[in-house]
C-alpha cells in the first residue's frame, strides 16, 4: 500500500487547508475522495476531523476523534492521502481478523511499532479503498 512518490504536502502554517486549499493540492479526483472521506467520518462514525498544524512534522495534518480518542490520523501527500491508525499488540490481532485486503494485513504484521504502538498505513488513491478504509475505522472506533 506504499506509494513512491514521498512528498508531503500542506507545509506552510500559515495557508490553512480549506476545501479551496485541499482541492487546489489534490486536484480533482483525490478532492472528491478527501470529501467522501470527510463525509463518512462525519455522517457515518461521528467522529470529528481536526486540522493543526504540527512544528515536529512541520506540515498539516488531521487527527480523527470520536470524543476524546483519536481514531486516526489523516495527512495530504501528492497523489494520495495517507491515514494512519496506531494499534497495541493486543488490539492489533484484531486487524489480522477484518475484512480487509490481503496486502494491508502483511504489511501490518510487518510494521516496525513506534514505542508500544504498531502502525497501519492506508495510502488512498482510489474510492474501491474506502471500503477497507471504513473496515478499519469501524473496528478501531469499537475498541475500548
Amino acid at each position: 500500500m506504499e506509494s513512491n512518490n514521498e512528498t508531503l504536502l500542506l507545509r506552510e502554517k500559515e495557508i490553512e487547508p480549506s476545501n479551496e486549499v485541499l482541492e487546489n493540492v489534490l486536484g480533482k479526483e483525490l478532492f472528491i475522495i478527501y470529501q467522501e472521506l470527510i463525509k463518512l467520518f462525519t455522517d457515518e462514525f461521528n467522529l470529528v476531523p481536526q486540522w493543526q498544524f504540527y512544528k515536529d512534522g512541520n506540515a498539516w495534518l488531521c487527527k480523527v476523534v470520536f470524543k476524546k480518542k483519536t481514531i486516526l490520523w489523516l495527512s495530504i501527500w501528492k497523489d494520495y492521502i495517507k491515514t494512519g491508525f496506531y494499534f497495541t499488540d493486543e488490539t492489533g490481532i484484531g486487524v489480522l481478523e477484518l475484512g480487509i485486503d490481503n496486502k494491508i494485513k502483511e504489511a501490518f504484521e510487518v510494521a516496525k511499532p513506534i514505542g508500544k504502538l504498531i502502525p497501519l498505513v492506508l495510502d488512498i488513491n482510489q474510492q474501491e479503498q474506502i471500503k477497507d478504509l471504513k473496515e478499519v475505522v469501524r473496528y478501531k472506533k469499537g475498541l475500548k
